[in-house]
């Protein structure tokens, strides 16, 4: 058998092997919240990517001369509408669709509840573009509770696109290709109902993701979402939001917003 040597290949092969043990036990142990767990496709709600990419800072300095709503999904099943009527709610936006694969199941009692208590109600739609294309998910929305009508209670339809929660954050698209697919999904919605759709996203997003484009300011009311005292920089284009998403508590309760204006505002979009 022969003889290893100080200085031979074997040995410093085991030298190397036992320094690299070495530092591997100094570097800092992986917290337990680095494995990130991929929700199931549709139980995304208004602000899921928002809250996991910006997190939530403080709370609004003032909200005077704004009028008080929130946002509802699946997760909030049967919602007590005379307690938040009570509570100083005036509007609300209910969850309809997702993708072309999703309806909330708990979306009549919601939409319709609002009205019933005297709120002025609208349904929106969170968008997964890397799915099928613009103009098919918005005909999806249109056929499952995003219409509209000239009623002075119903709210245009809202396109949800933020921070993807199932996997790329701009869902594999470019910045021109988002627009694109924007684009599709805001011309067939007003071909199908005669308004432009809202436009719900976060800053972050949107210049991440479209390259900051300015050209749907003009006809998409701006809904900010920005869990901080301020809605902070805007989109490109938009001089002003319509509505602010301020604070979100998650999958258990309702998402409070603000109209940016009174209530007779709010019905002035609302009737278009």
């Amino acid at each position: 058998m022969p003889v290893h040597r100080p200085g031979t290949p074997r040995l410093r092969h085991l030298a190397v092997c036992t320094l690299l043990l070495a530092a591997l036990t100094l570097l800092p142990a992986l917290p337990a919240t680095a494995a990130t767990t991929v929700p199931a496709r549709g139980s995304a709600y208004m602000g899921i990517g928002v809250l996991a990419h910006d997190g939530q800072g403080g709370s609004p300095a003032s909200l005077a001369a704004q009028t008080e709503g929130v946002d509802v999904s699946g997760y909030q099943g049967n919602v007590a509408w005379s307690t938040l009527w009570s509570s100083g709610v005036r509007w609300a936006y209910t969850k309809a669709t997702e993708g072309t694969y999703y309806t909330n199941p708990y979306f009549t009692q919601q939409y319709n509840g609002s009205y019933s208590v005297g709120m002025i109600r609208g349904a929106y739609h969170f968008a997964t573009p890397d799915t099928t294309s613009g103009a098919t998910q918005a005909n999806y929305f249109v056929d499952h509770g995003g219409g509209w009508s000239k009623d002075g209670r119903t709210l245009p339809g809202v396109l949800d696109i933020e921070w993807n929660p199932y996997g790329a954050s701009c869902y594999g698209k470019s910045a021109a290709a988002m627009v694109s697919w924007i684009a599709d999904f805001l011309a067939t919605y007003k071909s199908r109902t005669g308004r432009d759709a809202v436009i719900y996203t976060a800053t972050s997003w949107w210049t991440a993701c479209t390259g900051n484009y300015g050209g749907f300011a003009s006809t998409s009311p701006l809904w900010i979402a920005r869990y901080a005292s301020a809605p902070g920089t805007l989109p490109a284009g938009w001089s002003y939001y319509t509505m602010w998403q301020y604070t979100s508590s998650g999958p258990t309760v309702g998402d409070h917003d603000v109209f940016n204006g009174a209530l007779d505002r709010v019905v002035a979009l609302a009737n278009g």
